[in-house]
């Protein structure tokens, strides 16, 4: 058994590619090395990345005894903690994922509909005529909002501001390629008091693990069944053997929660509004699909066709997560002819797969048509991951988007600002577009 090729480049040339052009490092590999190929990344460990459909599928549906689902825990554990739904794996994975499916589906979900829009339309009154904004920053605001609403069940206050502020101020510290070198490189985690990177990201941390455990004390202590936030819903569930959430779990899933659906849903907003304001006639044809549809309800206009495709498409050309979470061979098996030994590391490339031209015809164009003209398989197209891994937030987090967007795009005349690059670059773990003040409002 050996490992697919690597590039020939050093390891830890690898690795500097990883955090600073991850795209590019991961078409290179490609190129070089065929759909199978070796990275070293983490812990000196090599990290097989699969970029063919068919290695998806069997990845996706090897049963556990023989491959088993893990997570980067190195680089997310420090936010999320021990107990995320993204880092716990066997029989504690399923339990989580049992409580924590309930709210993200049905009328449930879709009752946070008025919430949603009325903060979008709250936050784009805000935009002046003809002063550029940062499209980044306006997203996460929207979104941070109806997390702290929709899924802490805050109101505005004291405890929602000192939450809001202290979210904000963590989420910056892996803002940058350089900054995310914390996050890869744990030696740089060293306390020199607040004002230091890792000694300021442990001080927001304990700010917010107050704050949020000051919050499930308090709903303990006075229990509300009229209450619909997912945080109450996540408090009230119960296992098979009749047992809650504890405190710590139920705050490492608030974590977990914030990290996937505030600022990937707010970074695949800012591409969205890029490409409609990019390509006049994506605008035009969504607006006049709108504009039909104006007095249609919240479940009406997440079912409209080319808004969905243009979403989908957003998500396909620059997905947000360049990778699923990897898998650990624990038995030998093959794939595509390459037999790998227990303890290897496997993981799926998204931003590879959504690039194939088998697939995907001028892969790099914004074609949102493609997804009105084909189906896609769950191996093809997966910007949520996918098998029992595929985020348990998905359908909340589309629905978010589509409204979000579809506000925007409805009430809004925007445009680019000229001349003004807009490229993607990594941000934590994610793939985000730059930022600066890209987008202007014309009347």
């Amino acid at each position: 058994m050996s490992l697919p090729d690597s590039p020939k480049i050093p390891k830890f040339m690898q690795l500097l590619q990883w955090i600073y052009n991850p795209l590019h490092l991961m078409s290179a590999s490609k190129k070089s090395c065929g759909d199978l190929f070796t990275l070293w990344l983490i812990n000196k460990q090599p990290m097989v990345f699969l970029s063919h459909p068919q290695a998806i599928q069997d990845i996706f549906t090897t049963h556990a005894e023989k491959l088993d689902s893990r997570s980067t825990a190195t680089i997310l554990q420090p936010l999320l903690g021990d107990n995320s739904l993204l880092l716990i794996t066997g029989k504690t994975h399923q339990r989580q994922r049992k409580l924590l499916t309930p709210p993200f589906h049905g009328d449930r979900m879709k009752a946070y509909g008025d919430l949603i829009t009325g903060l979008t339309k709250d936050a784009i009154a805000k935009w002046q005529i003809g002063e550029p904004f940062s499209a980044a920053k306006s997203m996460q605001e929207i979104t941070l909002q109806v997390i702290l609403q929709a899924v802490f069940g805050l109101q505005k206050g004291d405890r929602y501001n000192q939450l809001r502020t202290s979210l904000c101020s963590i989420l910056e510290l892996s803002s940058s390629s350089l900054r995310s070198s914390l996050s890869f490189f744990p030696a740089l985690r060293i306390n020199l008091g607040r004002w230091s990177p890792w000694g300021n990201f442990l001080y927001q941390r304990e700010k917010i693990d107050k704050l949020i455990y000051a919050e499930i004390e308090e709903r303990r202590n006075h229990p509300d069944a009229s209450r619909n936030d997912i945080l109450s819903l996540m408090m009230s569930a119960r296992d098979e053997n009749g047992e809650a959430m504890t405190d710590v779990e139920l705050r490492d899933e608030l974590m977990t929660l914030l990290l996937a659906g505030h600022d990937t849903t707010a970074s695949a907003l800012t591409w969205a509004l890029y490409w409609v304001h990019h390509l006049p006639a994506v605008r035009e044809k969504l607006l006049a699909e709108l504009n039909s549809f104006h007095d249609a309800d919240f479940n009406e206009i997440a079912r409209l066709p080319y808004l969905t495709a243009v979403c989908q498409e957003t998500l396909r050309i620059y997905p947000i997560l360049m990778m699923t979470i990897p898998r650990i061979v624990k038995s030998p098996i093959e794939i595509m002819g390459h037999k790998f030994a227990p303890g290897t590391n496997l993981t799926g490339c998204i931003y590879l797969i959504h690039h194939r031209p088998d697939l995907y015809p001028e892969p790099d164009k914004f074609i949102p048509e493609r997804f009105l003209d084909k189906q896609y398989s769950l191996y093809e197209y997966l910007p949520f991951g996918g098998s029992n891994r595929r985020c348990i937030g998905m359908a909340f987090a589309l629905f978010e988007i589509k409204l979000i967007l579809a506000t925007v795009v409805a009430n809004m005349d925007l445009k680019l600002v000229e001349n003004y690059p807009v490229k993607p670059q990594r941000r934590g773990v994610t793939l985000v577009p730059s930022s600066g003040k890209w987008l202007i409002r014309n009347s």
